[in-house]
């Protein structure tokens, strides 16, 4: 009996209009959309900025599957308390974890967020940190920025400041911070052995490192890992688990440990208006999406700067 072939994915998920801040039209997989293998950072970074420039003065979620708005709140470890905490604007739905809950952020303690966005965390950590303290976020999009000072300047936020800059040359002077956070940035790095370098430059002896970012556990299509939207949603950017934690080691730091890992529902995928773009134009199964889905992982780390 001949094998019933599998029709595309698209035609089983949510009828959501497929259309994300990196356009404002379905994604296709054309040569302007393509990352190849020998571009250079600065391009990377160039499309980066401008997909989360859109997220800032819009409103609209930029990440995909990983860290979209539906996979945010409860399902990556924040409350409704800390949700409804902050200004409006701040939560922007790029977060895959909660890296200020896993922090054991102390009264009078300096934190730096490693790409800051709307704030969110930021201002999370500064509740924890009180007055006596201070959190510093580092953006390098200038519409974010702005945004998260709007947000500071709403919710009255006296020790916070936000910093643009590259989080692979972090504007922060060495030993200035207890804590360094970042959640679903670092994925997005060209040279994530860096950012984890300038982490352990800014930290103080005894500092801890809390991140929640995006790994694979197997490589992506090669597809998805060209597409420039799905670099800018948090996944074609991603590495590998193991190459991602000897990243933080070969930095010099010790104590590395995964706290927590969180797998995302191939429904939550298939629903997501980038995964549905991308589907559009490679063919994508439903064989193929579950494949993927099962691919990509969350993780919160933990590591400390002993020396």
């Amino acid at each position: 009996m001949k094998k019933k072939e599998e029709a595309p994915i698209k035609e089983r998920t949510h009828p959501l209009n497929p259309v994300s801040c990196c356009g404002s039209a379905p994604f296709s997989l054309e040569k302007a959309d393509r990352l190849d293998a020998d571009k250079p950072p600065e391009a990377i970074r160039s499309a980066v900025r401008e997909g989360y420039a859109k997220v800032a003065t819009t409103g609209i979620p930029c990440c995909g599957p990983a860290c979209s708005s539906q996979a945010t709140g409860r399902h990556v470890g924040y409350t409704d308390e800390e949700m409804n905490a902050v200004p409006d604007g701040a939560n922007l739905g790029l977060g895959c974890g909660n890296p200020t809950a896993i922090a054991s952020l102390q009264e009078g303690e300096t934190v730096i967020d490693l790409g800051s966005g709307g704030g969110f965390d930021c201002f999370l950590a500064a509740a924890q940190v009180g007055t006596a303290g201070r959190v510093i976020g580092v953006d390098m999009t200038p519409e974010m920025l702005d945004l998260a000072r709007e947000n500071a300047r709403k919710g009255g936020y006296g020790n916070v400041e936000f910093r643009l800059g590259e989080i692979e040359n972090l504007p922060a002077a060495d030993n200035a911070a207890d804590v360094v956070v970042s959640n679903c940035v670092i994925n997005l790095s060209p040279d994530k052995g860096r950012v984890f370098r300038e982490a352990y430059r800014v930290l103080k002896p005894g500092g801890r490192l809390m991140v929640s970012d995006i790994v694979l556990l197997r490589d992506l299509p090669r597809e998805i890992r060209a597409s420039v939207e799905a670099y800018v949603g948090c996944v074609a950017g991603a590495v590998a688990k193991d190459a991602y934690m000897e990243a933080i080691r070969d930095a010099g730091f010790q104590d590395v440990k995964i706290l927590k890992e969180t797998g995302f529902p191939f429904e939550l995928m298939a629903a997501d208006p980038v995964v549905q773009s991308i589907a559009q134009g490679t063919a994508m199964t439903r064989e193929m999406g579950q494949r993927i889905a099962d691919s990509i992982l969350s993780i919160s780390v933990y590591a400390k700067k002993t020396g």
